[in-house]
């Protein structure tokens, strides 16, 4: 459980990721740059990577973070770590992720309150139709257009 056909990432897709096209020529932003996180397999871990990476976010001055996963279920728990850590540090943060009607999240917080979908698959779930379920375009601007209004309300 976590990452599928559908839900996994292939490398052009990578090369061509839509949050990175969309953040990076969006003029209203600063785009700082990405940060990449592992899953790991034991809980303390798991809850490290989330404090690392919410730290670094906190140093770097975010004013506001999309925070992308390509897998579901027990992934989704490091998920809801990374969300509530940097939400601790008062950084507004949207969540993008594959949920659709199997994959509800494990584990929630209140800071995982944005949330954008990238299901695609007409049923609602994980498929075997590779990168069926990734982020395009219109999610990428979905999450952009949440960011933003959470960012101008923190303010």
């Amino acid at each position: 459980m976590g990452i599928g056909p559908s839900t996994k990432e292939t490398s052009l897709h990578m090369f061509r990721d839509p949050l990175v096209k969309v953040l990076g020529e969006d003029t209203d932003i600063d785009f700082a740059g990405i940060v990449v996180v592992g899953t790991p397999d034991d809980n303390k871990y798991k809850n490290l990577v989330g404090q690392r990476a919410a730290a670094w976010c906190e140093a770097m001055r975010a004013d506001g973070v999309i925070l992308s996963a390509d897998g579901w279920g027990n992934s989704h728990v490091d998920y809801a770590n990374t969300f509530e850590e940097i939400g601790k540090r008062g950084i507004p943060t949207v969540g993008v992720t594959f949920n659709g009607v199997q994959a509800k999240f494990v584990v929630t917080n209140k800071y995982m309150d944005t949330i954008v979908d990238i299901n695609k698959s007409e049923s609602g779930t994980e498929t075997e139709v590779v990168g069926e379920n990734n982020v395009d375009i219109i999610d990428a601007r979905k999450a952009l257009v949440f960011l933003k209004l959470k960012m101008r309300k923190a303010k």
